[in-house]
């Protein structure tokens, strides 16, 4: 398909709507061209101003049908290039639903937060009346998306009022894997491959956390939350996590630390000794994350461990002491079913964790079920929606309830990740940096520092090298870009 963009600048916004009924596809695109002259299926969002106005039109061509739709934004109103973003973005839409019949759940709201946008709308006074007629009406998003984004919202609002400006959360990347999923596109390396690598990463990791700290000090930063992701932070030894730690212990103050999470992922890193160790470093909550809990879907997906294994783990870390402890589970995963799928949130739920995440799958770019395959369109062909249904029902009976949310790109039906927990057990760390309210500053390979100021509205982001061996041989650049923390808080 043609995209075409006549008078106006929201290709993403616009692509990312086509997206939502068209997925894994390519597009062409022109700009102020004349559709006469387009062979094929295309999509037309067009902006004329004149004094007064914009004039928007959307013609879009499908199997040769086609469909044209108009509107107009006053120059008057507010925030007038958003309105009129909205509204190209609207008769796009229309137009797509109108072609190919489809119901897209989240309406125009492809951003990766569509619960930001909700918790702004309470920020501003808005009723819960309101923010669902806006949702429904101007956003076009489903009565069941609308209920969970509000209800995550909501979950969210005494937990952001305890966030200071002078706050921050630690993240720390340890970018190894036991083996790479079939679904996976972070930067990760298979543990086997990296042997060598290994210590030379931790001491440099190590050595930027001593910097990170002092600077925080400096500038009279309080440390809020720990989070270890990956990767899988537990695919180290246990000597390396130990002096991870200690480097953190003895680098930051830890006096105000409300939650402190490490990744422990899949079974087949976890061993006692590893749990026993961060559990006495101070980390309290834990992920221990099976994903499925059918076997023939675990060997599809690449993953080294069983179901078995799963328990095994969980039970270890209840026996350790472990009184937090999330799951991960991914609905719409290759040869998985609804009826398997229900299996496995029955499963966890007599579990009782304390936290419950339901990702979606998503088919990214760089991920193994992506690359090579010439027949993607198949994986968006999934029974995730009722997977995703299931799920909310069967963990709202369980008394847990929704406080995070976030969407992907290329995420089967245009669906979403849910955080879940049990009554005032919400990571704190998981709302901060999906709602974008707190500063985190991230060490190691493939980390994104975000800087946040409230009271400016103000966020900038600072970028560590992706790859392991990159980030090696770059680390003294890498800490030399660590001052634009200083200069953020300092105002220049």
């Amino acid at each position: 398909m043609t995209l075409v963009f006549n008078g106006q600048q929201f290709k993403y916004e616009m692509e990312g709507v086509v997206k939502l009924f068209i997925p894994a596809q390519k597009f062409s695109f022109l700009y102020d061209a004349d559709i006469s002259e387009i062979k094929g299926d295309f999509c037309l969002g067009e902006l004329k101003e004149d004094e007064s106005s914009a004039k928007i039109r959307a013609v879009l061509r499908m199997d040769e049908s086609t469909i044209e739709l108009c509107g107009e934004v006053s120059k008057s109103v507010e925030n007038y290039t958003g309105k009129c973003e909205i509204a190209v973005c609207s008769l796009v839409f229309k137009g797509l639903s109108a072609l190919t019949g489809k119901t897209v759940p989240w309406g125009i709201l492809t951003g990766v937060r569509p619960v930001k946008r909700v918790n702004k709308m309470l920020e501003n006074g808005l009723s819960k009346k309101d923010i669902e007629k806006e949702l429904r009406e101007v956003f076009f998003v489903s009565k069941d998306k609308t209920d969970l984004a509000y209800k995550t919202a909501i979950a969210q609002r005494e937990i952001l009022k305890h966030n200071g400006n002078r706050m921050f959360s630690l993240y720390v990347s340890i970018p190894f894997c036991p083996s790479r999923c079939a679904y996976c596109s972070f930067v990760s390396q298979e543990v086997e491959k990296s042997l060598k690598l290994i210590p030379q990463y931790i001491f440099k990791l190590c050595r930027e956390l001593e910097e990170v700290g002092r600077i925080s000090k400096k500038l009279g930063l309080t440390l809020d939350t720990i989070y270890f992701g990956g990767g899988t932070p537990t695919s180290v030894e246990v000597s390396h996590l130990e002096a991870i730690m200690k480097t953190i212990e003895q680098s930051f103050d830890l006096s105000n630390l409300r939650e402190y999470t490490v990744e422990a992922g899949r079974a087949d890193t976890i061993t006692a000794d590893k749990l026993r160790t961060i559990k006495a470093m101070g980390a309290k909550r834990i992920s221990i994350n099976p994903q499925t809990l059918n076997n023939s879907v675990l060997q599809a997906i690449g993953r080294r461990h069983t179901a078995e294994d799963f328990y095994e783990k969980f039970d270890m870390a209840r026996k350790i002491g472990f009184d937090c402890i999330n799951t991960d589970l991914i609905a719409g995963l290759p040869t998985d079913t609804p009826q398997s799928f229900e299996k496995t949130v029955c499963g966890i739920t007599e579990l009782a964790p304390e936290n419950v995440t339901i990702h979606t799958l998503s088919v990214k770019r760089t991920a193994d079920l992506n690359l090579g395959d010439s027949n993607k369109e198949k994986y968006f062909e999934s029974p995730a929606a009722k997977m995703v249904d299931f799920a909310a029902k069967k963990l709202t009976e369980m008394g847990y309830s929704p406080y995070y949310l976030y969407k992907q790109k290329n995420m089967l039906d245009n669906l979403e990740n849910v955080g879940w927990s049990k009554p005032g057990r919400e990571s704190l760390y998981n709302i901060y940096i999906m709602e974008e309210v707190q500063t985190i500053l991230a060490v190691g390979a493939g980390a994104s520092t975000k800087l946040c100021d409230n009271e400016s509205k103000r966020i900038e982001r600072i970028f560590n090298y992706k790859l392991p061996l990159e980030y090696i041989k770059n680390f003294d650049l890498m800490i030399e870009k660590k001052k634009e923390i200083e200069r953020f808080y300092n105002g220049e």
